[in-house]
C-alpha cells in the first residue's frame, strides 16, 4: 500500500467516525471510543490497539478532521495518558491483552494517567530516586515518596519508576511498572500552587503491591523503558498547534485586539517579535514530527519543550506588561481542581507559565541532553558514574 493509500485509507476511516459520532452530539467517551476501534487514536500502534499500522505522521490527517468537526483534543484532557503512558504501555507491556485492556480506557478518557517519577530527592537526577520495589513470590512491594505528579488525585493508573537493586549503578537498578491509583497504600496528598490550583500532588506509597505482570520490560531495565517515556514526553509537551497562530501566542494577540487603550510602538514590536518566535517554534516541531514519524521521538523533541516553555513565560510577561497596573489583579486563589472551571483569566496563565521550564525535565537539563546528544560535546562530570547506587552520598 502506497502512502497516498494509506492517507486516503485514514481520512476515509476519521470521516466515517465523525459521519457516525459526531463530537458535538455524542458522548465524548463514545467519540473517542469509536475513534480507538477504527485505528484512529495513535495511527502508527499496531490495529486492534488504536492504531492502523501506518506511518505516525498520518495522525495528523485524522486530527484535522477531528478538529474540524469540533472534536477537542485528546492530550488537553489526558495528557499523561495519550502523550506517555499509551507509547510506553504499547512498546512495554507483557501481553496484548495488557495492552488491549488499558489503552481503549486510556484512549475514551475514562481512566485518567499519571507518572510517578520525580522524588523530593531525585528530580533532574531521576536515576537517583530511591522509591523501593522488592520481589515478593508474583508480586512486588513498593515503599516512597513521589512529588510534582501531574493528575494523581484523577488517575486511576500511574506509570512508576522504582528501584530494585540498590547495589549496582544508579540507571541499572531500576524496573517499570504500572501502578493502580486505588490500590491499598496510595495516597495522594494535592499540592496548592502559586494559582490556588492543585493539579500537582505528593505521592504516599506504603507497602503497594503490584503484580509482575504489571512491570513494563525486564526487571532492572527500567530506565530504558522510561526513555520512551521521556521522549514522547518533551515531543508531546514540544509540539505546537498544526495551525500559524495557535497555542499561547494567540492569547498576546487576542488581548492586544482587546486593549488598543494599551497600545505603543515598543509593545506592538514586541509582540512582533514574539509572534515570529513561535512562528520558528511551531515549523521546528513540525520537522520534528515529520523526523518522529520515521524513527520514533528521539532528543530533538527537547528542543521543542525548551523553546516552548521559555517562549511561554516570555509571552505572558508581555501580557502582564501590556495590561499593566491592571495585571496585577488576581482575586481568586480558591484552592479548586483543574478542570472544574473554564481557562482562568491571564493572570493566571502567567502564574502557571513558572511550571513550564521546571516539568517535564527543567530547562538546564534540557540544555545537556542538546548539547551531549544532539551537538556531541563532552558530558558534566559525574562524581557517581559506575558507583553502586548504595554507596552514594545522599541528602
Amino acid at each position: 500500500m502506497t502512502i497516498d493509500d494509506q492517507r486516503a485509507r485514514v481520512s476515509g476511516a476519521a470521516q466515517q467516525v465523525v459521519r457516525d459520532h459526531d463530537p458535538r452530539s455524542v458522548p465524548l467517551t463514545e467519540f473517542f471510543g469509536a475513534c480507538f476501534d477504527a485505528g484512529l487514536s495513535w495511527v502508527h500502534f499496531p490495529e486492534g490497539q488504536g492504531g492502523l499500522g501506518v506511518p505516525r505522521g498520518l495522525q495528523a490527517v485524522a486530527d484535522a478532521i477531528f478538529q474540524a468537526a469540533g472534536a477537542p483534543n485528546p492530550f488537553s484532557l489526558n495528557p499523561i495518558g495519550y502523550g506517555m503512558a499509551a507509547p510506553t504501555v504499547q512498546e512495554h507491556a507483557q501481553s496484548d491483552e495488557l495492552k488491549r485492556a488499558w489503552l481503549r480506557p486510556l484512549a475514551t478518557n475514562e481512566h485518567i494517567w499519571c507518572q510517578l517519577f520525580s522524588e523530593p530527592g531525585a528530580g533532574s537526577d531521576l536515576a537517583g530516586l530511591a522509591t523501593s520495589a522488592v520481589r515478593d513470590g508474583d508480586d512486588w512491594v513498593v515503599n516512597g515518596q513521589k512529588v510534582w505528579t501531574t493528575l494523581a488525585h484523577r488517575a486511576r493508573w500511574a506509570l512508576l519508576l522504582a528501584r530494585t537493586d540498590p547495589d549496582v549503578p544508579k540507571h541499572q537498578g531500576l524496573s517499570y511498572f504500572v501502578v493502580d491509583m486505588h490500590a491499598p497504600g496510595v495516597e495522594t496528598r494535592p499540592l496548592r500552587q502559586l494559582t490556588g490550583q492543585a493539579e500537582f500532588n505528593e505521592v504516599y506509597l506504603t507497602d503497594v503491591r503490584i503484580p509482575d505482570a504489571h512491570r513494563l520490560g525486564a526487571a532492572g531495565a527500567g530506565w530504558q523503558v522510561a526513555m520512551t517515556t521521556l521522549m514522547n514526553e518533551r515531543s508531546s509537551i514540544g509540539a505546537s498547534g498544526i495551525r500559524r497562530g495557535d497555542g499561547t501566542i494567540a492569547d498576546a494577540v487576542a488581548l492586544w485586539a482587546q486593549r488598543p487603550d494599551r497600545h505603543t510602538p515598543v509593545l506592538r514590536d514586541r509582540l512582533a517579535q514574539l509572534w515570529l518566535r513561535s512562528e520558528v517554534q511551531r515549523l521546528t516541531a513540525e520537522r520534528a514530527r515529520a523526523t518522529a514519524s520515521v524513527r520514533g521521538p528521539g532528543p530533538e523533541g527537547s528542543i521543542g519543550k525548551l523553546v516552548g516553555a521559555e517562549l511561554n513565560k516570555q509571552v505572558y510577561e508581555f501580557c502582564m506588561d501590556l495590561l499593566g497596573p491592571e495585571g496585577l489583579l488576581y482575586g481568586d486563589y480558591t484552592m479548586r481542581d483543574v478542570g472544574e472551571t473554564e481557562p482562568g483569566p491571564v493572570q493566571q496563565r502567567f502564574l502557571r507559565s513558572r511550571a513550564n521550564t521546571i516539568e517535564g525535565g527543567t530547562s538546564e537539563v534540557l540544555r545537556n541532553i542538546l548539547g551531549e546528544r544532539i551537538l556531541g560535546l563532552p558530558g558534566d562530570l559525574r562524581a557517581d558514574s559506575g558507583r553502586p547506587w548504595r554507596e552514594v552520598p545522599r541528602g
